[in-house]
């Protein structure tokens, strides 16, 4: 059993990083915008889901410093790719939005994603598709086990 858990953790380290990146370069191809660095991307990827989150929020589920947080936040606001909205009951308390153009960047990088990851998967055998659509919430459950070990 632990050789097979070796085995599995091995070849998810090598293959998870190898696909994104793959799937990283195809989307840089098409993409008529100039790539924001990982974490703006990271970023604007938690604000689009969680719209009106802080920055301690943020810097808390993207395993983060708030000043690092803080200081990506303050250089995407000058860029017009994320809006700080204080909080009605406390000054000091910034909530993130993003503006009209991130949004439209974000949806347009998720569509070549997609894009590229349905023209990848169509190439696969019904097994192979199969098995992956049954390891999704596996995968999601080893994601949020190493996301709580990694606070």
């Amino acid at each position: 059993m632990r050789q097979d858990i070796d085995h599995v953790a091995a070849g998810l380290a090598a293959c998870l990083p190898a696909l994104y990146r793959a799937l990283d370069r195809q989307v840089d191809q098409d993409f008529p915008h100039p790539k924001p660095p990982e974490a703006q991307l990271a970023l604007l990827r938690h604000v689009e889901a969680r719209e009106g989150v802080t920055v301690r929020e943020t810097a808390d589920a993207l395993l983060m410093k708030p000043n690092n947080v803080s200081a990506l936040v303050t250089q995407m606001t000058e860029q017009g790719m994320l809006e700080r909205r204080p909080d009605p009951a406390d000054k000091r308390v910034a909530h993130l939005h993003l503006t009209p153009t991130s949004r439209q960047r974000l949806a347009e990088a998720n569509r070549l994603k997609g894009a590229h990851l349905s023209r990848a998967l169509r190439a696969l055998t019904d097994g192979e598709l199969e098995a992956l659509g049954s390891a999704l919430g596996a995968l999601e459950s080893l994601s949020g086990r190493l996301h709580s070990h990694a606070r």
